[in-house]
Order: structure tokens, then C-alpha cells, then sequence
């Protein structure tokens, strides 16, 4: 096993740079912005519940996102010596036992927030972030199988996050439709990561991780990838349709219409072309699931007033 770099001793303290390393800001973007679909699709006014919000951005950002990527980091240390030495645990910038405390005190504090935004926001942050914990630590240690581990993160950076903006923003659960466009844009994630494992297919093999690539081969992989981003978008596009929001309907149809052009070109060569369709596929994601939050967010509303 690959040994982590000990020139920092144990009693060392990480510096304020090696933490923000460890919680990876740049990751915190996609439970963010389900957050914020989750706030518009409620329909509710904000004004007086913006400081619930602002928590709840909190909350499913720095948070829980931050927590899960020090628990993962946590978790992978002696991999990550192998195939990616220079992060912040095994190049000894994080030194002694800090990445786990850090992961356990990111938790204790997620929790406290989540207490303030009453009970239904407790239970969703407890299953987020028992899920963060399972997808990386033993025994459960979810991601070594991409069909599990894919799944969970989906849900986790997407479906969870989308429900408790809504009820933060209500102050109760919101609606099933609301709820049911949340779950298919959170199972719809899981082809989005299967496109991030296309990078560490050879490091994966080797360490015994089983991702898509890795079980089904590059081009099956892909095409379920495909697939499954798809005919998740085909489920909230009959929702759209079946609750009279048209227009929602005809703007996620769109966005699914070009991400289907992209996905002819990257089914060529998936593994060249897969960051390709991570960025551009993604981003037509991301716009249909804003699309979807204002037309939910109209219906919302016009019920409220009727």
C-alpha cells in the first residue's frame, strides 16, 4: 500500500487554504442549483422566508457537499497516493487525522443548520448525509459499484436538495409532482457522474473499482449514460405535459432535442469526447431543470391563488 507523505507531523494544524482544498468549492455548484430549482418550483414567496433559504443554500452547499467531499477524501486517502499524490491528504497539506475530523465536525455542524429549518429539513439532511458517508466509508463504501454509487450521489446532489428548497421555501412538503420531477432529474444525474468515471477508467480497473466504464466497457457504458439522462427527461417532459404546462414541456423537450445531437457525436468516442458532453450535455441538463422549476413554480402559484 502506498505509504502518505509524513512531513507534516500529526500535531500539526491544516492551514485555512488546505481546508478549502479539502471541501472543493467548485463541487458545491450542482446541489446549489437544485436548491435553487427546488426554491423557484415551490412557488412560494421568499420574502418572508429568505433567511430559511440562505440556510438552506448553506446547508446543501458548503455543508453537505463540503462534508461529503472530506469524507470521501478521507476514504480514498491511500488511492489517491497512488493515482492523484498531489491532493491535499497525501501530499501532507491536510496532515495527521484532520481530513476525518474535519469530515465529523463538517457533519455535526450540517446537522445543527438543518435543525433550524425544522423537521422535514432535518430528515432530508440526515438521509443526505448518511448517504455521503455510505457512498464512500466502510462497510457500505457505495462507490465501488457505479450503479450504486452513481445513484447515490445523483439523489443526494439533485433530489434531496430540490425537496428541501421546496420546503424550506413552504414550510411543508410540497407537492408529489413537485417531488416526482425532483426524483427523475436526481436518477437522471446518475448517467452525468457514469460521464465523470470515463477519466480514471485504467486507475478504477486496476484499484477494483466498479464503475460503468470499467464493468460494461466504454461504449456500453456510454450509451447507458445516454439513456438514462434521456428517459429521465422524457418522464418530467409527460409530467409537464399531464399537469397542462405546456411550455415548460416544449422548453425541456428542446434542451433534451440538443443534448441528443451532442449525444450522437460523443456515442462516437466516448472516452475522447466524454468531457466534451460533460460540459455541453450537462449545462442543456441543467438549463431543462430550471425550466421545469419555473413551470412548476407557475402551477404553484396559480394554485396558491385559486
Amino acid at each position: 500500500m502506498a505509504q502518505i507523505p509524513s512531513h507534516v507531523t500529526a500535531a500539526s494544524y491544516p492551514s485555512l487554504s488546505a481546508v478549502v482544498q479539502l471541501l472543493k468549492p467548485i463541487t458545491w455548484f450542482p446541489p446549489m442549483w437544485a436548491f435553487a430549482c427546488g426554491a423557484i418550483a415551490s412557488g412560494a414567496g421568499l420574502t418572508d422566508r429568505w433567511a430559511a433559504v440562505a440556510l438552506g443554500v448553506l446547508l446543501a452547499g458548503p455543508l453537505l457537499c463540503g462534508t461529503s467531499q472530506a469524507v470521501n477524501d478521507w476514504f480514498d486517502r491511500h488511492v489517491d497516493a497512488i493515482n492523484e499524490p498531489d491532493r491535499v491528504i497525501p501530499s501532507g497539506r491536510m496532515p495527521g487525522q484532520w481530513g476525518l475530523i474535519i469530515a465529523i465536525i463538517m457533519s455535526v455542524v450540517s446537522m445543527g443548520v438543518a435543525a433550524l429549518l425544522g423537521p422535514l429539513v432535518f430528515g432530508a439532511a440526515a438521509v443526505g448525509l448518511a448517504l455521503a458517508w455510505g457512498y464512500s466509508a466502510p462497510p457500505f463504501r457505495f462507490k465501488q459499484n457505479g450503479w450504486i454509487g452513481n445513484g447515490v450521489v445523483g439523489l443526494s446532489y439533485e433530489t434531496l436538495p430540490w425537496i428541501t428548497a421546496a420546503t424550506a421555501a413552504l414550510g411543508y412538503a410540497p407537492s408529489m409532482l413537485n417531488l416526482l420531477v425532483a426524483l427523475l432529474y436526481g436518477l437522471g444525474a446518475h448517467g452525468i457522474l457514469t460521464l465523470n468515471d470515463f477519466k480514471s477508467i485504467k486507475g478504477d480497473r486496476e484499484m477494483g473499482v466498479d464503475t460503468l466504464p470499467v464493468l460494461h466497457g466504454a461504449g456500453n457504458a456510454a450509451r447507458i449514460a445516454c439513456f438514462v439522462m434521456g428517459s429521465t427527461q422524457a418522464g418530467v417532459i409527460l409530467l409537464l405535459l399531464w399537469s397542462g404546462l405546456t411550455t415548460g414541456a416544449v422548453l425541456v423537450g428542446a434542451v433534451l432535442a440538443l443534448q441528443g445531437l451532442c449525444m450522437i457525436r460523443f456515442l462516437r468516442d466516448p472516452e475522447g469526447r466524454a468531457v466534451w458532453y460533460s460540459a455541453v450535455g450537462v449545462g442543456l441538463y441543467v438549463s431543462g431543470m430550471m425550466a421545469s422549476a419555473i413551470a412548476l413554480g407557475s402551477l404553484s402559484v396559480a394554485t396558491q391563488a385559486g
